[in-house]
């Protein structure tokens, strides 16, 4: 009997394959071996301890030096988490209290699980990445191989209960067909570096790790599903059919339009300059989205003016041949800590102080990087324009505009809180343009943290209260005469992205590897289809009906 599991659609693409099963355990019988350590004092168990942190946070530093982009940012963040202060501090606190080093290590780790669970938002994807680092870390104490995906002996669909960064990151392709996980969201570090990828993947998907290695499953990353044991036949025909569709994409150059001549700008996201320059290979217009606080995620003091200009000029260089960058204005704090920056011990970061809202804090930050940017600017000669993020009134983005334009600087706006969204009217009276940013929308419109895989419904991108948001936006840009993008996630989905033009959305950023998917679909419509698209999804009662709807009238 086939089984048909469903998960949230992360990347598109049809997969069928044996399941590899990935465990995060360590051997019991080599951790019983160890047992107390013989540790002749708590310095000596801490000593232990600092030189297992250490390993496992340089084995990720290696790893963030030969990645690029999103990965890299994600395993430096991961190895600075391996080593914080406040992680040690708990397990010699376990220590003194008369534990052994190995319970000591895993109350610490839970003790920070609860608390980053408790906050919730973006602070809840980190307790997969703690749970990975207990996990390498238990491994060097007791002389065992670190924990993580068994290498395929053929190629496989990679099941999972959910990924950590340094797993997903050195997924090989061509041997990894897809990836279904029990757990996680559209925007956890397993979805973010598998898109990068361009890899399959299905998340939050209940049952998956019922599924016994070996059985052979046809993924859908479109549809989120995954069938057990399906028509071998048909399997393999809906992967030679997916093979056709991909090979006719790379074919596709640019620029985007419609089939009927209507333009819609189609832009990458980035986060470094490798990250840049590999995205300027692809036919995109430019860059949509960069995402500057990446670069400083391992940062404890602020960069000078100098320093910052120098990593932004080699972000905006591959652009120089008259292609144009938005560059975003740090985003830290929540579930992007930046020391010099980020307040911490808020009682919930997703909503506190962060993004744009820093500045009342500390208003030489924001003015120092805008300096920075524009000298990057001067130095490439790039076209360039700069957004804030978490703006929620007009007050606040006229505040900003005034600081950009001081500098030479086209100026805009992220809309990522509903209230931006309903007075987009008024704020694009202040600003030059917006982007908006469906990941942060969706949640605080849906009020579901987007990490939790219980939630994923709501967060799903396709919910039609969301798109209302969006119509609202697009309308007020065309009232306006300017320009309004979407630069979060939902961009990438090809049959969204179409709903998205229908609603009036001029741009579209994504990750490099989605453009030509999305490019080809949008040619192959009309400007009247993606209308009637997004007619259809705002009509809708909910996500799945709303996805149904659009992909009947875009037939």
């Amino acid at each position: 009997m086939v089984t048909l599991l469903h998960g949230t659609p992360v990347v598109p693409g049809i997969a069928y394959g044996p399941t590899l099963v990935a465990s995060d355990a360590v051997p019991a019988e080599a951790v019983a071996a160890y047992g107390d350590g013989g540790h002749a004092d708590v310095d000596a168990a801490l000593a232990a301890y600092d030189a297992a942190t250490r390993a496992v946070a340089d084995g990720l530093q290696r790893r963030a030096a030969s990645a690029a982009g999103a990965t890299a940012q994600v395993l430096t963040a991961s190895a600075g988490l391996t080593t914080d202060r406040g992680l040690r501090s708990a397990v010699s606190k376990h220590l003194r209290a008369g534990e052994d080093l190995v319970p000591a290590l895993g109350a610490a780790i839970e003790q920070f699980v609860t608390v980053f669970t408790t906050q919730g938002g973006l602070m809840a994807e980190r307790a997969t990445d703690l749970r990975d680092i207990h996990g390498r870390v238990l491994a060097h104490l007791v002389g065992a191989p670190e924990p993580g995906v068994p290498t395929p002996e053929e190629p496989s669909i990679l099941v999972a209960e959910d990924l950590a960064p340094a797993d997903t990151a050195e997924l090989d392709p061509s041997v990894v067909l897809a990836i279904v996980t029990e757990r996680g969201g559209p925007t956890s570090h397993t979805a973010i570096i598998a898109r990068q990828l361009g890899i399959p993947c299905v998340v939050g998907t209940a049952g998956a790790l019922d599924l016994a290695a070996g059985v052979r499953v046809l993924v859908d990353g479109t549809a989120g599903t995954a069938e057990v044991e399906p028509d071998e036949a048909t399997a393999t025909e809906r992967v030679a059919e997916h093979r056709r569709q991909r090979a006719a994409l790379e074919g596709w150059s640019g620029p985007g339009s419609t089939a009927d001549g209507h333009p819609v700008k189609l832009l990458a996201n980035v986060a470094d300059g490798e990250s840049a320059r590999t995205a300027g290979l692809e036919p995109v217009a430019g860059v949509g989205l960069f995402r500057t606080e990446l670069c400083f995620l391992n940062r404890d003091t602020e960069p000078s003016v100098d320093e910052q200009a120098a990593i932004y000029a080699e972000v905006f260089t591959p652009y120089a041949d008259e292609r144009e960058v938005v560059a975003r204005t740090l985003d830290a704090g929540s579930d992007k800590p930046i020391a010099f920056a980020s307040h911490t011990d808020e009682d919930n970061p997703a909503l506190g102080v962060r993004g744009y809202r820093l500045c009342a804090g500390n208003p030489g930050l924001l003015e120092r990087q805008l300096d920075a940017i524009a000298e990057a600017a001067r130095r490439s000669g790039v076209a360039t324009s700069v957004m804030a993020p978490m703006i929620a009134t007009p007050s606040e983005a006229r505040a900003f505009a005034t600081l950009a334009r001081a500098r030479g600087l086209r100026a805009g706006v992220m809309i990522e809180v509903p209230s931006a969204a309903i007075q987009a009217r008024q704020i694009l009276d202040e600003v030059d343009f917006c982007s908006l940013g469906t990941n942060d929308l969706t949640q605080y419109t849906m009020a579901a943290d987007r990490m939790a895989t219980d939630l994923a419904h709501l967060t799903d991108p396709w919910q039609p209260a969301v798109l209302h948001l969006v119509s609202l936006a697009a309308a007020a840009g065309r009232a306006a005469d300017k320009p309004v993008g979407v630069c979060g996630e939902a961009a990438a989905d090809p049959q969204l992205a179409a709903v998205l033009v229908g609603l009036g959305v001029t741009s579209l950023s994504m990750a490099a590897a989605a453009v030509r998917s999305v490019g080809a679909r949008l040619g192959d419509l009309t400007l009247a289809q993606c209308e009637a698209a997004a007619a259809a999804a705002l009509a809708a009662p909910d996500p799945a009906s709303a996805r149904t709807a659009a992909t009947t009238a875009l037939a």
